[in-house]
């Protein structure tokens, strides 16, 4: 193997299985590790004839050379990656930091709020704004107790940190929403919310600050091809424009984006996406099949 060869290894240096459908990925990129802020995201394929996914950075360390990926295993690729994707395998392509940097240290109280793997990526949201002096309220939620992660994480760097779960099993029981109802209960001066997760979650969190004028931050992850702007399929409606979440976000306000056009148009690669997912089942119950038993 070459030098050239040798730097281009992405390597796997830990996993943590959360659930069944989630895990995590931590990925040795000295160079990215540095370059990363919070908000942007990177491009990976798993092997050379894998597909393009975009995927938020959930944690970076810029001292230990890594980045951290939370992932959920829903379609064909994210579970092919997490059968195959263990400690001391490399990543065949991972590209970054993509995207513009969340805009950090100008409010003075923030809501982070993650709903499912949303969690994860407001993680260094959430770091960041207490890192530059802000007092942070951490807002997550989850189905249920048995998925909830990385609370010790929240902990250590926010001042409040609410938990909030379907089924009332851990937290609070509700929405997200309902955690941010009570922030804002408490609290008359918040400056911002920041909110990641499904659309619709999303979208939740924009109407319950809406009446309150409180300025809302959404992460927008819609398919992406090149991550460059170029294929367009990434566009979403911002207010009166179209923007490209690839190199004009991911990071929008909340109360400008247009997310019912935002989850018609996610609904239109499901049939694509379920028989990518169907295929590869099959590919995967004939290889089990042919293999030899010892």
């Amino acid at each position: 193997m070459t030098d050239t060869q040798q730097e281009e290894r992405y390597d796997i240096v830990a996993r943590e299985d959360f659930s069944d459908v989630a895990y995590s990925l931590v990925i040795r990129h000295p160079l990215l590790a540095q370059a990363a802020r919070p908000g942007q995201f990177v491009i990976v394929m798993s092997d050379e004839h894998g597909e393009r996914i975009p995927l938020t950075l959930a944690d970076f360390d810029r001292a230990r050379g890594t980045i951290t990926l939370v992932i959920q295993a829903v379609g064909k690729t994210t579970r092919a990656m997490q059968q195959d994707c263990r400690v001391g395998t490399s990543l065949h392509a991972l590209v970054g930091p993509m995207g513009e940097p969340s805009r950090i240290g100008h409010a003075k109280k923030v809501v982070c709020v993650g709903g499912g793997l949303g969690v994860a990526p407001v993680f260094p949201q959430a770091r960041a704004h207490k890192e530059s002096g802000a007092y942070v309220i951490g807002v997550v939620g989850f189905r249920s107790r048995d998925l909830v992660f990385w609370e010790d994480k929240f902990r250590a760097v926010c001042d409040e940190f609410i938990v909030c779960t379907d089924d009332g099993s851990a937290g609070i029981k509700g929405l997200v929403t309902e955690g941010i109802k009570q922030a804002i209960e408490r609290h008359n001066d918040i400056d911002e919310v920041v909110a990641i997760g499904p659309p619709i979650m999303m979208k939740g969190c924009a109407e319950a600050t809406r009446p309150h004028g409180i300025h809302t931050v959404v992460s927008l992850n819609p398919v992406m091809v090149d991550g460059t702007g170029m294929c367009g399929g990434c566009r979403v409606k911002i207010g009166d424009k179209v923007m490209f979440a690839c190199v004009d976000g991911p990071d929008f306000d909340g109360h400008q984006v247009d997310f019912d056009d935002l989850m018609f148009r996610l609904q239109r690669y499901r049939p694509a996406e379920r028989a990518a997912l169907e295929r590869w089942q099959q590919n995967c119950r004939m290889e089990r099949s042919t293999t030899p038993r010892e």
